[in-house]
């Protein structure tokens, strides 16, 4: 189960935005945030990865 959150950042040069994966820990069975900043058109394709 993963859920997914998606801000837009704009600077002066380009647009970024930041994306916030929740995912299972497979050792402990708790979840955890993982966040990156990254080009709107690879954000479909981060999330997608496990």
């Amino acid at each position: 189960m993963a859920k997914k959150t998606v801000a837009t950042l704009q600077t002066s040069s380009k647009r970024l935005t930041k994306a916030i994966k929740m995912v299972k820990s497979p050792k402990s069975d708790s979840y955890m945030f993982v966040e990156t900043i990254l080009d709107p058109s690879k954000v479909n394709e981060w999330l997608a990865k496990k």
